[in-house]
């Protein structure tokens, strides 16, 4: 395992990150909460990269260069206010009185 917090910081809390958004993301995809299909496998995609990517930093690599994405900061904050908006709003929509409508003679 690469994580050493005492020797190389940065490093190590980029792979917890990473390992931390891409559950998320995979588990808001899992979910659903109301998401059409291609917001799901979105989710699931950038879940799975980033999963995917954390496990080989944290477990596979040996050193040398490597990339840090800032989207590991931003898009899982994004694509859960995303979730969590099309939840609300789609549970405000369900609890919403049905419009009255008069009787079809009371027209005449």
């Amino acid at each position: 395992m690469n994580l050493d917090f005492s020797a190389e910081p940065l490093f190590s809390w980029y792979v917890v990150l990473l390992l931390v958004s891409g559950l998320a993301l995979i588990g808001i995809a899992a979910a659903g909460l109301g998401q059409s299909a291609g917001m799901r496998a979105l989710n699931g995609l950038f879940g799975a990269g980033f999963l995917g990517y954390g496990v080989y930093l944290g477990f596979i690599f040996e050193g040398g260069d490597y990339i840090i994405f800032f989207k590991v900061f931003i898009l899982p904050v994004v694509l859960i206010a995303a979730a969590v908006k099309n939840f609300t709003e789609r549970s405000n929509r369900a609890q919403a009185p049905a419009p009255v409508q008069p009787p079809a003679d009371a027209a005449n």
